[in-house]
């Protein structure tokens, strides 16, 4: 993760979101999911006063209430300790799926009385847990897997999908760069025609 953020800020990528915990990943087994919980502690722990330091603007998205509470009290603080940073954002979706955030944002929509003739695209957005983010440009599929397993389905509508077979420990800058170069090659559309 240090690598990525370093190098995020060298290419000037000025909003990153890593995908650290999935709102399934609470069916893994016990174990697996307390290590999962155990370092995102630890970074917290470690890397917390240096991504300060370095200006980095940390964001959670997702769901909160059933991180242990000792846990979500350190998300809080960093979040708060971190939040006028302007040199990098980084989103961690933690305790996350595309499908219950949107969920989430339709209860919060339908318990706000909005009228269904005032519900767009633009209203939706201010409800999911990225609003005032704009979407990703990019999304980087690690592990060679040829999917978005419920990542970003909302904002990641029309971003540029890079796989690579590397699995996640061992993705640098130097793939990173890879990605970023392959990005830059390509014509985005947004659902209309070649220009």
């Amino acid at each position: 993760m240090r690598r990525v953020l370093r190098s995020a800020v060298r290419f000037g990528i000025p909003i990153l979101t890593v995908y650290a915990f999935s709102t399934e990943n609470w069916s893994r087994p016990e174990s697996e999911v307390r290590v999962l919980l155990s370092i995102l502690r630890r970074v917290l722990d470690r890397e917390l006063a240096e991504l300060h330091q370095e200006g980095v603007r940390l964001r959670h998205i997702g769901k909160i209430e059933r991180i242990p509470s000792r846990l979500q009290q350190k998300i809080r603080d960093a979040i708060e300790l971190t939040r006028n940073n302007q040199r990098l954002t980084l989103n961690i979706a933690f305790d996350y799926g595309g499908r219950d955030e949107l969920v989430r944002a339709i209860r919060r929509i339908v318990a706000d009385g909005v009228l269904v003739e005032q519900v767009d695209e633009s209203l939706v957005s201010r409800y999911l847990d990225t609003a005032g983010l704009p979407d990703p440009d990019l999304i980087i599929r690690t592990s060679g897997e040829m999917r978005v397993s419920n990542f970003l389905i909302w904002q990641g509508a029309y971003a540029e999908l890079y796989v690579t077979p590397k699995m996640w420990p061992d993705f640098d800058d130097d793939e990173l760069y890879k990605a970023l170069q392959q990005y830059a090659r390509r014509e985005r559309r947004f659902g209309l025609v070649p220009g």
